[in-house]
């Protein structure tokens, strides 16, 4: 027995607690018309989670709550609790015994507890539907429901034959499911909504990335650029200041030691010429001489450094440099190569007039400088002017370092016609001393041949001082490129001390092939690295850490909503694989169960009708759907949709066919109401052998059944008792002998349901 006992309280007509005991297999009660009987039945009913009011015979959920009256007040609840005998875990709860309670307030809120925990309707239902217990169903017939069974549609008639195979418990996992996956195709779309606005934003921060990488690949490209490049300037520009102050320091000391020698030779003179007059004067046209040159070598030194750096600005800041062969085919204008005829003609008309070899050699070493110089000045590529504004500040400085250059020359034309005239006048007065005696000749040799040389040498110097200016420019460049170079390329761009360069062929470069290296390819390395310049410039010049933070969340959040997306399919996949299980096992279950009813339902009414035929038949029937609600539904709503006339299963039915014996009857219409009661228990009794339920409520299900056939019901009730507990409810005495147990349902004047209990073997052995 699994039925211990049932606690009432507050409930509809029993105002007070009363406590029914069930310790038998068959209990009975009974009690006058409006004594409170089938209240009994519906405390089953209530207690196991019945949610229609109606079939309670009320209308609201106060109607349920125990009124009150002339003499007891009304009560503020109601409350049920049953009792299960759970030591063969026919629950699937680890307790040996389980308490079900239900309270109903008057404002219509309803609590549920389970061995005295608060627990949810959906926990209740979940546990008893395993049991193939309900609040409705083949198990609790109320009073005048005994042929619902044969009343109620072929659709409807299916659903109590599954629950009574206890496939209720499939049908309940199977909605449950399909509302799941309801919630994931709604989840599925809400993400992949999500994702599509996603989409643009990450599109736009990979073009941005795009952009960085190029930057960041540019800027990489600049730093080894700018690494060649500075490892050939810094090994050019020292090269050179080293070669320039070692080539100047011995000509330096030269020059020293000739002026030491011309003030001891010119001393000599002074000593030797004493008063004479003309010795003095031929050394003042001396002292005005070399004066004069002096000057004119000062100017030239002037002249030189102008064209010099002309020359190197011209060539540092030049766009595009046109050559085919620079020291071939250069195009000079007549009236500068008759320039340079009328100087060299006018040197060598003044040497042919001297016979001092010293001062010949001075003239000539003055023609060669000059066509040294005319070759520079025009073997050099004319460039073109770029556009820039250094280019143009440039222009303007050539421009007055050209004015200041035909000043020059001016002056030193100048200086050459006074050194003429001067020249003259010491001839003629070296002439005149030599015609008297010349006793200084050698000293005056020996101050002409040192004054040759100091000439010589300060050319030398000169053209030393002009490298070096050019290349004081070039290092100047190259500091402002180190400076440039950080912001462009950061620290990489001057790690080049250890550098080793390498040539196409990947031989490594040596310092002289370095030095040695055509200085177009440095110019052309250099306009390399001023158009990624540019580039990046016009790039925005993208650092791009946010930018590639920013790529990296929405990377992180696309990849998260895609595998969201991923996982929710694979349990949408799982969620119908799953009601594809529930429904082809319902189906198989429910087609086991249905031939087994069969067999039964032939059993019973042979015995009910001494005879006759009874089928089951399954058939397909035309069924309105039930409106399909948001998936946010209450737990109640789930619960009840199992068991509701609207339930939906494959537009199937279930018809029942009978013949009885004797009679052409054939059909539940033909059939009149005691043939319908038998018919409905005998179905009934059939459905509970198949899958008997732990207890059955059978409230006044033999009210139309006479003398004969209550016999019949009788020994029905017996057979059925070896398999379930059975609780009736009934005013016939054939019945009330096969109880164990009787209960009186009374009713005094308070109105308030009482119960007397009397057990048939207690009575047996007071009677004897």
């Amino acid at each position: 027995m699994y039925l211990k006992s049932l606690e009432i309280s507050g409930f509809k007509s029993f105002g007070k607690k009363a406590d029914l005991e069930f310790n038998s297999n068959i209990s009975a009660i009974v009690g006058p018309n409006g004594s409170g009987k089938s209240n009994v039945a519906e405390a089953f009913r209530f207690v196991l989670g019945e949610q229609s009011i109606k079939s309670m015979r009320g209308k609201r959920g106060e109607d349920l709550i125990f009124n009150g009256s002339q003499t007891v007040p009304r009560g503020n609840r109601s409350s049920v609790k049953i009792t299960f005998d759970n030591s063969k875990r026919f629950l699937d709860i680890d307790f040996d015994e389980v308490v079900v309670e239900r309270h109903v307030h008057r404002d219509g809120t309803n609590q549920y507890f389970l061995n005295k925990s608060s627990v949810r309707l959906k926990d209740i239902s979940e546990l008893l539907s395993k049991a193939n217990i309900g609040s409705s169903g083949h198990h609790i017939i109320s009073q005048g429901e005994s042929d619902k069974i044969l009343n109620v549609n072929s659709k409807e008639r299916k659903v109590m034959i599954e629950e009574a195979l206890g496939l209720k418990i499939y049908q309940y996992k199977r909605i449950v499911s399909e509302k799941k996956l309801e919630k994931v195709q709604k989840n599925i779309e809400e993400v992949q909504s999500l994702r599509k606005e996603n989409t643009p934003h990450l599109k736009f921060l990979k073009r941005q990335i795009n952009k960085i990488e190029k930057t960041l690949e540019m800027r990489k490209e600049s730093g080894f650029l700018y690494r060649e490049y500075f490892k050939r300037e810094k090994t050019y520009i020292s090269y050179w200041q080293e070669k320039n102050i070692k080539e100047k320091k011995p000509l330096i000391e030269k020059l020293a030691q000739l002026e030491d020698r011309v003030c001891e030779a010119k001393k000599i003179l002074e000593d030797a010429r004493g008063e004479d007059q003309r010795p003095a004067g031929l050394n003042s046209l001396k002292f005005q001489l070399n004066e004069l040159r002096k000057e004119k070598d000062q100017f030239t030194f002037k002249l030189g450094r102008a064209e010099g750096i002309i020359s190197a600005l011209e060539n540092a800041f030049v766009d595009e440099i046109k050559i085919n062969n620079p020291n071939e085919f250069i195009k000079i204008s007549l009236k500068n190569v008759r320039g340079l005829e009328l100087d060299i003609t006018s040197q060598v008309e003044l040497a042919s007039s001297l016979e001092d070899i010293s001062q010949v050699k001075g003239i000539l070493n003055r023609i060669k400088e000059s066509l040294t110089q005319f070759i520079v000045k025009y073997s050099t590529v004319q460039p073109v002017e770029p556009l820039n504004n250094a280019v143009v500040e440039n222009k303007e400085k050539v421009k007055e370092l050209n004015k200041e250059k035909e000043e020059t020359k001016k002056q030193i034309k100048e200086i050459e016609e006074k050194e003429v005239v001067v020249l003259e006048k010491y001839n003629s007065l070296k002439l005149e001393i030599e015609k008297d005696k010349d006793l200084n000749k050698d000293a005056e040799l020996a101050v002409l041949e040192i004054m040759a040389q100091q000439t010589e040498y300060n050319a030398k110097l000169n053209s030393l001082r002009n490298l070096e200016e050019k290349i004081l420019l070039i290092d100047e460049n190259y500091k402002n490129e180190l400076n440039e170079s950080y912001s462009l390329a950061g620290r990489d761009a001057v790690q080049f001390k250890d550098l080793e360069l390498k040539d196409s062929g990947g031989e490594f470069l040596d310092n002289d092939k370095i030095i040695n290296e055509d200085r177009q390819y440095q110019a052309d390395r250099l306009k390399k690295i001023e158009r990624i310049k540019v580039l990046i410039e016009d790039g925005g010049g993208l650092s791009g850490e946010d930018v590639v933070n920013e790529y990296e969340e929405a990377s992180k959040r696309d990849e998260f909503l895609n595998n969201e997306v991923e996982d929710l399919e694979k349990t949408a996949q799982s969620l119908e694989k799953l009601i594809d299980e529930l429904k082809e096992k319902l189906e198989g279950e429910f087609r086991n169960g249905l031939e087994k009813i069969n067999y039964q339902f032939k059993e019973f009414f042979i015995l009910m009708f001494g005879g006759g035929k009874a089928n089951l038949n399954l058939v397909k029937e035309k069924t309105s759907k039930r409106k399909k609600d948001d998936f946010n539904v209450s737990e109640e709503d789930l619960v009840n949709e199992v068991e509701s006339e609207e339930f939906e299963n494959n537009e199937l039915g279930i018809e029942v066919d009978v013949i009885l014996p004797n009679k052409k009857t054939k059909g539940l219409q033909m059939l009149s109401g005691g043939e319908r009661s038998l018919t409905s228990i005998a179905l009934l009794f059939a459905m509970s052998q198949v899958s008997p339920p732990p207890f059955i409520i059978l409230d006044e299900t033999d009210a139309a059944l006479d003398e004969a056939n209550s016999k019949k019901y009788g020994d029905m009730i017996e057979k059925l008792s070896s398999h379930s507990q059975l609780i009736l409810i009934t005013h016939n005495r054939e019945t009330m002998s096969r109880a164990d147990i009787l209960y009186g349902v009374t009713m005094s004047i308070d109105g308030i349901s009482k119960l007397l209990s009397v057990q048939f073997s207690e009575a047996v052995k007071v009677a004897k």
